[in-house]
């Protein structure tokens, strides 16, 4: 077992290092596109800051069409998309465009839920305040709403981590490709385990370190 480790082991840090770079990089974008987009969809429900029932109806049709999509399905329809973006379709550079398309409105519905969650008494006495919208969103919703959101982030991230292994299939690169070249196309199904060891363990430490994030910046634990 050791020495299989220590035969593999440049390759496996290698491939988690793509992994870990894939992931955050594209966690990050999926938020500067979700995050808005979630926010948007709050403020425009019936409920909201600013009930626009077409245009929220459009923004739900564009998450939900956006999720409905298999990630490998989606990987592929968008090639030209992902070319035109970063030169080429396939690797682990190009392999982030696929991953924030399809977590963007993934990170959408779990940012408006975690905004859901905050007491409407909050929000009108804001309100009567004479706080702007942006005001209530800026000041009232995002800051109460961190606790969740952080959680959020951890279920983000994992899914992504999920996501680029599906990649490796198609040529995406990181602990993917490693399973599927050693355990599918050589017959390695040691070197596969290994992988998924790593995979485990690195959703292990990525839940650990939000849940403990989440813990001591919520208010409501103390």
């Amino acid at each position: 077992m050791w020495s299989l480790i220590a035969d593999n082991l440049s390759m496996l840090l290698e491939g988690a290092g793509e992994t870990l770079y894939m992931t955050f990089l594209s966690a990050v974008f999926a938020y500067i596109f979700g995050l808005p987009l979630g926010v948007a969809l709050i403020i425009t429900d019936k409920n909201g800051l600013r009930p626009m029932k077409a245009l929220n109806t459009v923004l739900g049709w564009i998450v939900n069409i956006g999720r409905s999509i298999p990630f490998v399905i989606l990987m592929l329809a968008i090639a030209p998309f992902t070319r035109l973006i970063v030169g080429k379709a396939f690797g682990t550079t190009a392999t982030i465009v696929p991953l924030v398309v399809a977590a963007a409105p993934f990170v959408a519905r779990m940012v408006e839920q975690s905004l859901n969650e905050i007491d409407h008494g909050v929000v009108e006495a804001a309100r009567t305040m004479g706080a702007s919208t942006f005001q209530i969103v800026w000041k009232v919703l995002l800051p109460e709403s961190i606790p969740s959101l952080v959680r959020g982030v951890a279920v983000t991230v994992i899914t992504l981590v999920g996501y680029s292994a599906m990649a490796g299939a198609l040529g995406g690169g990181g602990l993917g490709d490693i399973a599927v070249r050693y355990g599918m196309h050589r017959y390695q199904y040691d070197v596969m385990m290994l992988t998924l060891v790593l995979i485990i363990i690195i959703v292990q430490v990525i839940q650990v370190f939000f849940d403990i994030v989440a813990k001591r910046i919520d208010k409501r634990s103390r």
